[in-house]
């Protein structure tokens, strides 16, 4: 399903900042899946605990911090280059390149961001095996935000400081609606992207937010054919 853009929603925008998992690439490549099994596997080595216990306080930690990273850093003094370094080695090749989408994004007028609770070379990687990486000015990512992952106001605030982006002239794609309150409140446009046909898995229910109906001023489930819409 796709809420039809309205071009004139758009017409102001200058800066088009994107995140980066199940958003730039689309839920169905679980790509993610990947990272996700890393990570209870290094919160399964760390603490010495079966992979259903560990799996059980990677989730308790993503709810009460925001990232399992900033769960694992709070509570137990994890060294982050260490984590980062060994959850996102994974394979790449099962995102196929998306032309399309990156003429899509290419012709959008002004800046492109990726924002992602990633780092930056998970974030160049995927990009990269998408073929979109060069159509971004820069990737902002959870190094940059000092470790401090959305839906923080601190880490918005440093993004927008660093690039002097002013809310009423940028838009926000997402696919979790709790990383779309803040960006709202500044004044961006903001389109949550959902998985295709609305197909659950087993994270996916884990992590759903219940309410978006403040913050998300668009749906899709395209995202390539939205930003067609909006370029007309």
């Amino acid at each position: 399903m796709t809420d039809h853009p309205n071009p004139t929603d758009f017409a102001n925008i200058r800066d088009w900042v994107f995140d980066l998992d199940n958003t730039l690439y689309p839920h169905h490549s679980n790509l993610f899946s990947q990272i996700d099994v890393k990570m209870t596997a290094y919160v399964s080595e760390l603490l010495n605990l079966p992979r259903e216990e560990a799996r059980k306080l990677q989730k308790e930690l993503y709810r009460e911090y925001g990232t399992t990273l900033k769960g694992l850093m709070e509570k137990y003094r994890v060294d982050p280059d260490d984590f980062l370094e060994k959850v996102h080695d994974i394979d790449y090749s099962w995102l196929e390149p998306n032309p399309a989408m990156g003429e899509a994004i290419r012709a959008l007028p002004g800046r492109k961001f990726i924002f992602t609770n990633g780092n930056r070379d998970h974030a160049e990687r995927a990009a990269r095996q998408l073929g979109v990486l060069d159509h971004f000015e820069d990737i902002f990512d959870i190094v940059a935000a000092g470790l401090q992952p959305k839906p923080a106001k601190e880490t918005y605030d440093m993004f927008l400081d660093l690039h002097r982006v002013v809310g009423s002239n940028a838009a926000m794609f997402e696919d979790l609606a709790r990383n779309l309150r803040v960006p709202k409140q500044l004044g961006m446009r903001t389109v949550l992207i959902v998985p295709r046909n609305f197909e659950p898995t087993y994270s996916e229910i884990w992590e759903r937010d219940p309410e978006k109906d403040d913050e998300v001023d668009y749906v899709t489930d395209d995202l390539t054919g939205f930003l067609q819409a909006v370029s007309g």
